[in-house]
């Protein structure tokens, strides 16, 4: 059992929601970024998203891609981000970290040792948005082998003949992505997300966290209430690109994962 099974098993034992937040690892820089994670739990956040910066981040809206672009100036590699997970371990040993990102700089350091040091560093599950199903030998079956959860994203696209075959070696729980298009690009509505979610629950006993389009408490509330939680990204990474203070950030996301938490 991970950590995000640990968690989810919690959760539902409190009878409650999950609220994820993702934030850039790195961004604006490595000290500022890594006070940010740490402070996370204790503003609600159940599971950490950490986002690892790449050069062509296709599934990213403008704000993610910024956030990856500000990250790398100031030079953060994929062993720094996973400096930060050990060093958010220090401190924490309970909190589930969901690396996401792309596969390329997975790839350039070799997947074996990829899935040594990302154990080692306190990592518990891997969002790669560029791998589809059919490569699952590429690293999905590798890290499961090694105790990591691979998380899927499931779309308003992925049909019915689809979702099996995204959901075969899914782990930890499904990533549903509330909207068409890059993230940050709409608001989601839970109106069009209930049917969905109930649709991918009726394949998988896994649970279905929900993101892409929340903004507010409201709608974290009102997602969270159709699903097993929800995922809030850009409108976290913006704060960072206005330059808001840890304090003011963590706040912020206070409010939204109360807002999960309520539903």
């Amino acid at each position: 059992m991970t950590r995000i099974d640990r968690k989810f098993a919690d959760l539902r034992a409190e009878g409650k929601k999950a609220f994820v937040a993702y934030v850039m690892a790195g961004d604006p820089d490595y000290d500022s970024s890594l006070d940010l994670i740490k402070a996370l739990p204790a503003a609600g956040v159940d599971i950490i998203e950490l986002g690892q910066p790449f050069t062509d981040p296709m599934a990213d809206g403008p704000t993610i891609q910024l956030a990856g672009q500000r990250a790398l100036k100031a030079g953060q590699t994929l062993d720094k981000t996973l400096q930060m997970a050990r060093a958010f371990r220090e401190t924490d040993d309970s909190t589930p970290i969901v690396m996401m990102g792309y596969y390329n700089p997975i790839y350039n350091r070799g997947v074996e040792r990829f899935l040594d040091d990302a154990k080692d560093a306190g990592i518990d599950g891997l969002i790669v948005v560029d791998l589809p199903p059919e490569e699952d030998d590429e690293l999905c079956i590798p890290a499961q082998n090694a105790g990591l959860n691979f998380i899927r994203l499931a779309t308003p696209t992925t049909d019915d003949k689809r979702l099996p075959k995204v959901l075969q070696n899914t782990s930890g729980f499904v990533y549903y992505v509330s909207i068409t298009g890059i993230t940050g690009a709409a608001a989601a509505s839970a109106t069009d997300v209930a049917p969905e979610v109930a649709r991918i629950k009726a394949s998988t006993d896994l649970p279905v966290i929900v993101g892409f389009g929340i903004r507010s408490p409201e709608t974290a509330q009102e997602i969270a209430s159709v699903a097993d939680g929800a995922v809030v990204g850009s409108a976290i990474v913006k704060l960072v690109e206005e330059g808001k203070s840890t304090s003011e950030i963590v706040a912020f996301v206070k409010g939204l994962a109360e807002g999960a938490h309520r539903a």
